[in-house]
């Protein structure tokens, strides 16, 4: 299941984490991430996890994979990725829909 299909297949930025973007900016180079970017990698993240579950999934089937115990957390953290993204787009469009309430 490829969740990114409508995203574009831009480079995304390498600083996954908090303590990588803090030293990069400590360091004196590009700090400016987009709000773009961080969205597209961390929708990447879920996506890749996604596919990691349905991955196990189909070896458990096939009977590549016997434990039972790492494809259930696999699939439950799949889950979960993809509902956090799902609350973070719905809370994202409650923002906009209250942007264009506001009267100038």
């Amino acid at each position: 299941m490829n969740i990114n299909a409508n995203i574009s297949s831009n480079n995304v930025n390498s600083a996954t984490t908090l303590n990588d973007i803090k030293t990069n900016a400590t360091a004196g180079e590009d700090a400016s991430i987009s709000f773009l970017d961080t969205l597209k990698e961390k929708l990447d993240e879920v996506n890749v996890k996604q596919i990691d579950a349905d991955n196990l999934t189909q070896k458990f089937i096939k009977g590549d994979e016997e434990d039972v115990h790492k494809v259930m957390l696999s699939t439950s953290e799949a889950k979960l990725s993809l509902e956090m993204a799902v609350q973070i787009r719905n809370k994202l469009v409650d923002a906009y829909d209250a942007f264009n309430r506001m009267q100038i």
